[in-house]
């Protein structure tokens, strides 16, 4: 699995970032049997999971970002985005993007700093 995550960058509190993730080459009946998921992990902390999205849309979403980030995604593009809205200096971190439960190989990821 070979994901690209971008859209990271420097952003103050309370304003909004949308990362975006494609699998350009991976088969589309690959992708589409996948759930898929953002991940993040900050300095000196585990990496965690920050939202999910099944082949058909249902969500999900951890208690620190619920309300706040908004996950989708578009099969026929085999991309997936995070909408980050209201962010917050402890949502600074490295955002990857994996399959859920992710595969053992990860890609680049992409930074995001929020300022306070």
């Amino acid at each position: 699995v070979q994901l690209q995550a971008s859209g990271g960058g420097l952003v103050q509190a309370g304003g909004s970032l949308r990362l975006s993730c494609a699998a350009p080459r991976m088969i589309t009946s690959v992708y589409n049997s996948y759930e898929m998921a953002w991940y993040r992990q900050a300095p000196g902390k585990e990496r965690e999971s920050v939202a999910s999205i099944t082949f058909r849309g249902a969500t999900n979403y951890s208690d620190s970002v619920k309300g706040r980030f908004t996950i989708s995604r578009d099969n026929s593009k085999k991309t997936v985005y995070l909408q980050m809205n209201s962010l917050k200096s402890e949502d600074t971190s490295v955002y990857y993007c994996n399959t859920n439960p992710p595969s053992k190989k990860w890609g680049q990821g992409t930074q995001v700093t929020v300022s306070s």
